[in-house]
């Protein structure tokens, strides 16, 4: 039986697709593409023959019981994700799914938006001296976050933060967040990143929650947090001159 391939159709913009991912799109018979998060540019690279399917309306099971139907046909199967499948993907329930029937799974990763949000800034997450770590997180909300990596416990750390599917809880991530960061804190919200309408807007993050009201666009939209935005921090040990 042939496998299902999981592939990350990057954050948005059709050249930051793996070229592993764009030649199985080239050869899939069938792609099960996950609605308006995909930029439909990318299914352009599909056969005009393949089937598309929109699963955006689909329940876990129907996602299944389409793309087995296919499988048993002997048909190559794409299952296309937003970014890439590993972070906030529901990737295990449709793996755990697929295996119980028996059918093998291979995860081609893909571009995250926490990584084109960043570029789209020229900003790198890790600045010597000003931050070592990244925290990709979520507000809860109909998915629930586990107390322990509640907002406020993990700004403790006063670390880099990108806070996904959480801009229309923006006031309330503002006011957990100042639990610990001081108010200055530079923040970002990025929206669309690398799709042609883009969006853009800094600040700080005593102003996070008038931002998120300036930008009017909510969904596929990053909060990013941290003094990375605007530090320069110490100069890297990697490229320091050697002494003979």
């Amino acid at each position: 039986m042939k496998t299902v391939y999981f592939v990350g159709a990057g954050p948005g913009d059709p050249e930051l697709l793996t070229l592993r991912g764009k030649r199985l799109l080239e050869e899939a018979d069938c792609i099960v593409y996950a609605g308006s998060l995909v930029n439909p540019k990318i299914l352009d690279f599909a056969r005009e023959e393949a089937v598309k399917i929109d699963s955006s309306r689909l329940s876990l099971e129907d996602i299944v019981d389409c793309i087995e139907r296919f499988v048993r046909e002997g048909k190559t199967v794409v299952r296309l994700h937003s970014g890439d499948p590993s972070i906030f993907g529901a990737l295990t329930e449709q793996i755990a799914a697929l295996n119980r029937r028996g059918i093998a799974v291979t995860v081609v990763p893909g571009v995250s938006s926490v990584s084109a949000a960043a570029a789209c800034l020229c900003r790198e997450y890790t600045v010597p001296g000003v931050s070592q770590t990244l925290i990709v997180t979520r507000c809860a909300g109909t998915t629930p976050v586990p107390e322990r990596e509640r907002l406020s416990l993990l700004a403790e750390h006063r670390s880099s933060m990108a806070i996904l599917l959480s801009a229309h809880l923006a006031g309330e991530v503002q006011r957990a967040l100042l639990e610990a960061y001081p108010p200055e804190t530079p923040a970002a919200l990025v929206y669309h990143a690398t799709w042609p309408d883009e969006q853009i807007l800094t600040g700080t993050l005593g102003e996070l929650e008038r931002l998120s009201e300036a930008l009017h666009r909510r969904e596929s939209t990053i909060i990013l947090v941290g003094a990375f935005l605007k530090a320069q921090g110490e100069r890297s040990h990697l490229y320091r001159r050697k002494t003979p």
